[in-house]
């Protein structure tokens, strides 16, 4: 991995202020709470032109749930970090955590907090929180293989955790979901600094040994960001669990589980 000075050395600004190094403490979880907060406060402004018709933003509506999976599993530091792109719509947009199908959630997690709507909801993609009955995927394929081979919660996050680079929903007007990486360069400057500049964060208050790479898109991520905070890290990615994956529709679980031996990581 190529290396670049400390960050706070180089005089990064973060939010008006120089660098501060990420305190994290198990009571409740501060650090990476705050990043949560400071990263949705910078987003709070973006706006975006066609094709981009509406914007859900999980840290607003869902804070409670997303607040509660940074209180009970991100404290600490942890050998495995995982980086997803951004919510899928019926994953973290509903429940507020990475990959968050319903169930993963609410029954093996156990985070059941209150949920609100979007302020410009589309008829097409409605919020309903934990009464969601529509299944995410790549969430239930994530989650599963973890919960398998884990069994517990707590023996899973003793050692990883799941985050996103990017925590906004972007649709078209006919309610598709449209990815960062198909929206416009001009328009996406201030995020990718803003989520950029928190995934760095997370890294501070981590400190990771492997950067996992949810698909190509998080893993050229985590190594932007690896570069920005100096650090030794082992990177690499695992396939993305997606339906529209022909090769994860063959077996996900199998090929991410022979990745991540392959990456020692496992």
């Amino acid at each position: 991995m190529g290396q670049e000075a400390d960050p706070r050395k180089r005089g990064l600004r973060r939010g008006g202020a120089r660098w501060q190094p990420c305190r994290v403490t198990k009571a409740n979880g501060d650090g990476l709470v705050g990043l949560a907060r400071e990263l949705a406060g910078r987003l709070a402004g973006c706006r975006f032109g066609p094709p981009v018709h509406r914007v859900y933003r999980p840290l607003d509506y869902a804070w409670a749930p997303h607040r509660e999976y940074l209180e009970r599993f991100g404290w600490g530091r942890r050998r495995v970090l995982f980086l997803g792109m951004n919510p899928g719509p019926w994953g973290m947009a509903q429940t507020g955590v990475p990959f968050g199908e319903v169930a993963a959630v609410r029954d093996w997690m156990g985070i059941r907090g209150k949920v609100s709507r979007p302020d410009d909801e589309h008829p097409k993609r409605p919020v309903e929180g934990f009464a969601c009955t529509r299944s995410e995927v790549s969430g239930r394929r994530l989650w599963g293989l973890f919960s398998e081979r884990f069994g517990d919660p707590e023996r899973f996050f003793r050692d990883h955790f799941v985050s996103n680079y990017c925590p906004l929903v972007w649709m078209r007007e006919s309610g598709a979901n449209l990815t960062p990486d198909k929206l416009r360069a001009v328009e996406m400057g201030e995020v990718e600094q803003a989520c950029r500049e928190h995934l760095v964060g997370v890294l501070e208050c981590l400190k990771p040994e492997f950067l996992v790479g949810i698909g190509v898109y998080a893993e050229g991520k985590l190594r932007e960001a690896a570069r920005i905070h100096g650090g030794r890290f082992r990177i690499g990615r695992v396939l993305h669990p997606s339906p529209a994956s022909p090769a994860a529709n063959r077996g996900w679980a199998s090929a991410a589980t022979r990745q991540l031996e392959e990456l020692g990581v496992w």
